[in-house]
Parts: structure tokens; sequence; C-alpha cells
């Protein structure tokens, strides 16, 4: 490349393991979904693996996900093109189809209640990169989530989610307070995790966290001392210790029959450079046996967050309506800014080691 050429990096890392999808969404049917840019379409194998191909039939360019599974091959609804999960066709009505172009097969494993897809090097595809979250797999949590699909820039998100000042003023009915905005903020890194914290005593639980208090058998208008401890890990997920203890019990500390305590669950998969999937949930470690709690969680923050889908695709259509605005970086912004930093150098060692 001459020095008069450039090139575009992406927006997102591409070595890494991305949530796809949950389980439940590849059935009898494929799923199409476009992720980091690329299109693509799971369903599940002979042996019940699932599969991630390019969506794009090799005969005519045709999306493969309108098609249909026949014995663990994505058979393409245009004219009958079978194809292997390799990528490879295998059969074809009237067709010999060994010399067929192959296409893309990705890596894609089956974790923690979601189908994880690596949308780069396919040689770079360690099961071993994928972190296990501390609550999946556990007798001891309760979880609950869903999807969104978001239309803004997939780092709009994380900036939302490292920066938790809005809840006073996006979610005033539900976890917002005042108090969220006094409390001082902390930022720093952990490794290659960034923790932004707020701790704040001696306050009223709001709606959300009073319901929590009665489901858990706790005083709902008890004074609370409450917490939040987000956490950002590359590519794009953001884990978030919240809860709410019994004041001068310990706070974080507290034992756990004096607190409710949770982790909002937050995967964030880029689909362009304007939208993303937003896997959103809850895994909390009490009343986990409470399936009935479990739905009346997920309601309510299903709610919450289709709050926080309004102002960030409204917020996406500002910046592309003006370009040229540049934007301020306060305190409360430190987590978002740290977190794109380790986005960026990820994105760059990537496109270093490539080139």
């Amino acid at each position: 490349m001459g020095p008069e050429q450039t090139t575009t990096l992406p927006s997102w890392p591409l070595d890494a393991w991305y949530v796809a999808c949950t389980p439940g969404e590849i059935g009898d049917k494929p799923l199409g979904r476009r992720i980091c840019g690329r299109a693509m379409v799971f369903h599940r194998g002979k042996n019940g693996q699932p599969v991630a191909l390019e969506d794009f039939c090799p005969h005519r360019g045709a999306p493969l996900s309108l098609g249909f599974v026949r014995d663990g091959e994505l058979v393409c609804g245009y004219h009958g093109l079978a194809m292997g999960c390799d990528g490879r066709a295998t059969s074809m009505p009237g067709q010999r189809v060994a010399a067929f172009p192959t296409i893309r097969a990705f890596p894609v494993l089956e974790r923690y209640g979601f189908i994880w897809v690596w949308p780069g090097d396919p040689a770079l595809a360690d099961p071993a990169k994928l972190h296990k979250p501390f609550w999946a797999d556990s007798a001891d949590w309760a979880y609950g989530g869903g999807l969104y699909h978001i239309g803004c820039d997939y780092r709009l998100m994380v900036d939302n989610l490292m920066d938790l000042t809005h809840e006073t003023y996006v979610h005033a009915t539900s976890i917002g307070q005042k108090e969220i905005d006094e409390a001082p903020v902390n930022t720093r890194l952990d490794g290659d995790t960034v923790v932004t914290s707020r701790f704040m005593e001696g306050i009223q639980a709001p709606p959300f966290w009073r319901m929590a208090l009665r489901g858990a058998g706790l005083p709902e208008d008890a004074i609370v001392d409450r917490w939040q401890i987000c956490r950002f890990s590359l590519p794009s997920h953001v884990m978030i210790e919240v809860g709410v203890a019994l004041a001068g019990t310990g706070g974080y500390d507290a034992p756990a029959d004096k607190k409710v305590s949770s982790v909002v669950v937050d995967f964030i998969t880029p689909e362009t450079e304007t939208s993303h999937w937003y896997f959103w949930g809850m895994a909390r470690s009490f009343a986990v046996e409470d399936a009935a709690l479990t739905d009346t969680i997920r309601e309510g923050q299903g709610k919450i967050f289709a709050e926080d889908l309004e102002m960030l695709e409204r917020q996406q259509q500002n910046l592309l309506a003006y370009p040229d605005r540049k934007l301020l970086k306060l305190n409360i912004d430190a987590g978002g800014v740290r977190s794109r930093m380790a986005i960026d150098k990820a994105i760059a060692q990537e496109a270093a080691a490539r080139a």
C-alpha cells in the first residue's frame, strides 16, 4: 500500500466472541443476522451443534436464511442447493456440485445460555478466550433477559452503561434517584477491565429496588445503602453489579439475608455502523427459585431498557445530522471514554497484525 492510499478500520474488534443469538432463536428454521457488518445465517447441524455460515448462496447470491434445514444441512429456498456445515455445497437437484465455490463458515460456540460467533480470523478462535460469567451455570443465581435491536452505534450503548448518571432522568420512575447525581463516581482499570463505581448510603430505595426488597422478603420501605459497579470488557460486554442492603449492615459486603444484589448483563453485538443487537438481562442471587419474580424483573427491566432505546436512537440521529459537532468529555464520561480507548486499541492491534 503506497503512502497515498488509506484504509478505513472497522468500528469493532473482529477477533472476539460476540453473542449471536439465544438457543431458542435457532430451531426448525435458519436465522439470518448481520453481525459486525457480516451477513450470517445460523442453524443446527445434524448433531444438534450450532452452525454459522455466510448468508449467501454461491449459486445466485440468494440469502440462505430464506431457505430451510434438512437433515442438518441448510437448503437454499431459491433453487434447492444444499450447503454443508463447513460451507461446501453437498447437493442440488440435477447438478454436480463438487466444483461449486465454498462460502465462509464462522467459528461458533453454545455456552452459558447463548450462541457465540467469532467474525474474525478463524485460526484465532480459541474457546478459552470466551470468559465465563461468574454467575453462569450456578444454582445460586437465577437469570432472565431479552433482546432489543437498537438503531445506534454500539459504542453509544457502552457509553450509556458505563455512566449511570442518566438513570436519574431517563429512568426517573423505576431506578433513578437524585442521590445518583450526588454520589462521587470512581473510574479505574482492573487489568483489561474498565471499572466505574458509585456507592450511596442511607437512602430510600427507588421503585424497582423496593420491588426487589419485597421479593426477597425484606422491608421495601427500609433505609438502604446502594451500589453500582460497572465493568466493561472487550469486545463490548458490560456487567453491572447493582443492589441495595439494609442500611448499616455492610452495604456491598452485607450478609446475603440483608441485601438484594444482582448483575445487570449487557452483551452488545454490533450489526452495522449505526445499529446493534442488545442482549440484556439480570442475574440475581436472591429468591432464585421464584420463577414469577424472574418474570416480574424481566418485564420491569425490559421497560427500563426501552426507555434507553428511544434516547439512544434519537442521539444517533442527531450525531448523523451534525457530524462536525464536538461532544464534551466530563468526569462522569470517564468509564465510556476508557472503554472506547480499549476498543480502539484492540482494533489497531488487529490491523497491525494483519498488515
